[in-house]
């Protein structure tokens, strides 16, 4: 545990041992099983930390200080660290977004080559979003199979907003109906399209992977789009794509229910009608008789059932649908 904070195994064993009292270097090492020059480095290192200390009496025995303030310590110069590994990191993308401008075509076009190499592309797009990752899920799977995308329970446990088109064919596939039930559960956004031009995915508008070849027992190639108009374009057709596919979500038994037609109320058109007409969140709480928590949480609903994430692309998508 203490590893976290930059501590060894063996220097974590030997402050752990001395928690529980004073110990003399001879008995750490049989306590430990560990040889006694081997101790005595690790203590060296404790004492240097402010983690351990020689005891007051005349015997050769070292006390552990008390944890809240010596680990504390070193807690807070982790995140400091870690704090200023994420202003590098920013400084960096910024950097890199304003080199974007500059580069040749070349530079925002990568062409990626073999299974290897796409797969581990598709799980640094992953890694890399900071909002929201998009993709199209299509049939064939030649660099990741069914199942085997680790990227995207990582990136849902740091927050980042999963949107993903499947194409209905898909969940004909072998454990392809359970591997989607389980993406709900864990907050996933998904639908489901009759067919889908492209397989996709895509990080924050800024980086997005296109396969080139989708045919089995070929060498598997992809483009790694940098952002660019070409991303653009490929960031509308996710939006256009996903505005027609029908949206899939749990019913009372935990399985697949498909909701083809608008699940829009009269409460909500209501809702619409008020907020689009320009009145505050609290006017249209009060003229509805309901609280402004249960107001926003319902309009939180329906922008995630349009797929959208502004007020306005909500009040597009409303007079669009006939909504409102």
């Amino acid at each position: 545990m203490l590893e976290a904070l930059g501590l060894t195994a063996g220097e974590d064993a030997v402050y752990r041992f001395l928690i529980d009292g004073p110990r003399a270097p001879d008995d750490l090492a049989a306590a430990l099983d560990r040889p006694l020059a081997s101790v005595q480095e690790d203590l060296a290192v404790l004492i240097g930390r402010g983690l351990v200390s020689r005891s007051a009496d005349l015997s050769v025995r070292y006390v552990a200080a008390p944890p809240a303030v010596a680990l504390g310590g070193l807690l807070t110069t982790r995140r400091e660290e870690l704090r200023t590994a994420e202003l590098a990191i920013a400084a960096l993308a910024e950097q890199h977004r304003t080199a974007a401008t500059d580069r040749v075509a070349g530079d925002l076009i990568e062409v990626v080559t073999g299974v290897a190499a796409v797969r581990q592309r598709f799980l640094q797009i992953q890694a890399a979003a900071r909002e929201r990752v998009r993709s199209f899920s299509t049939a064939p799977f030649v660099a990741v199979p069914p199942g085997d995308n680790t990227g995207e329970n990582q990136a849902v446990d740091r927050g980042v907003e999963y949107f993903v088109v499947v194409e209905r064919e898909l969940l004909a596939g072998p454990g392809a109906v359970a591997e989607t039930i389980d993406s709900l559960r864990r907050g996933v956004h998904v639908r489901v399209a009759d067919k889908l031009p492209i397989k996709l995915i895509m990080a924050d508008g800024e980086l997005a992977l296109v396969p080139l070849t989708t045919e089995p027992g070929g060498e598997p190639a992809a483009v790694l789009l940098h952002r660019s108009g070409l991303l653009a374009a490929v960031e509308a057709l996710f939006d256009a794509a996903w505005q027609q596919a029908y949206p899939l979500r749990l019913d009372a038994a935990g399985a697949l229910d498909e909701q083809q037609e608008s699940s829009v109320t009269e409460l909500d058109r209501k809702i619409l009608g008020l907020v689009l007409s320009g009145l505050t969140d609290e006017a249209v709480a009060g003229q509805l008789d309901l609280s402004l928590r249960t107001l926003q949480r319902r309009l939180r609903a329906l922008m995630d059932l349009a797929g959208v994430r502004t007020r306005a692309q909500l009040g597009w998508h409303a007079a669009r649908n006939d909504w409102a």
